[in-house]
């Protein structure tokens, strides 16, 4: 959204005031309809299924440590007990460690969004920003996401424009069926492709952490 209004602002001040005019977008379905960002996301996906895989066999050595002390404790001398001890904290803080490398902001997830993600996110802003030079648009508001917009009238919607600049026909996405002009011009919040990458770890993952 950010980068939407960097273009918008740097629109209005290459074309004079009487010629301003203003267009939406629907990123969400544009992205949808994209084959190279699908891939993207199945590939960012798959990646979180593996972390999460690792992360729930560091969770369950963990547990199992714990568990055999505990039922072992009684038996064993304080010199053993104190080694066992610090093991499961060495397991423990390698469990947190290894979360935060992977899900923490900054850490791999991130990483892999920017490497696989973000090269067809800005192919999609510059075919934006081509059609609203080429349109004389001095802003265009993105109607996905957040209602930055209460109300926009379907023909300023230029989300199939960009379609056809980025090669592609426009059409409702196969899966998420979104449709830029759907409820005669109400600003909705559109549903965004399904990510399961922004998803939190699952609770077995961070059992140790909370």
């Amino acid at each position: 959204m950010r980068k939407l209004i960097i273009i918008a602002t740097l629109i209005l001040l290459a074309v004079p005031a009487r010629a301003q005019k203003y267009a939406s977008v629907n990123t969400a379905y544009i992205l949808s309809n994209l084959p190279e960002y699908n891939q993207a996301l199945n590939k960012v996906n798959k990646y979180v299924d593996e972390w999460r895989s690792e992360l729930e066999a560091k969770q369950a050595e963990v547990d199992e440590l714990r568990q055999r002390y505990e039922q072992e404790s009684y038996l064993l001398p304080e010199n053993l007990k104190q080694r066992r001890q610090d093991e499961i904290r060495t397991k423990e803080s390698e469990l947190r460690n290894l979360q935060q490398q992977r899900f923490a902001p900054g850490g791999d997830l991130d990483q892999k969004r920017a490497e696989l993600m973000k090269p067809v996110q800005d192919r999609v802003y510059n075919a934006i920003e081509r059609v609203a030079r080429e349109k004389n648009y001095a802003f265009v508001f993105d109607r996905a996401g957040s209602a930055t917009v209460l109300y926009v009238a379907d023909k300023y919607d230029i989300s199939n424009q960009v379609l056809e600049m980025l090669g592609v026909k426009p059409g409702a996405a196969p899966e998420t069926g979104i449709n830029p002009n759907a409820g005669g011009g109400k600003q909705n919040a559109a549903p965004k492709p399904q990510d399961k990458s922004r998803q939190a770890p699952s609770a077995s993952s961070r059992k140790e952490i909370m």
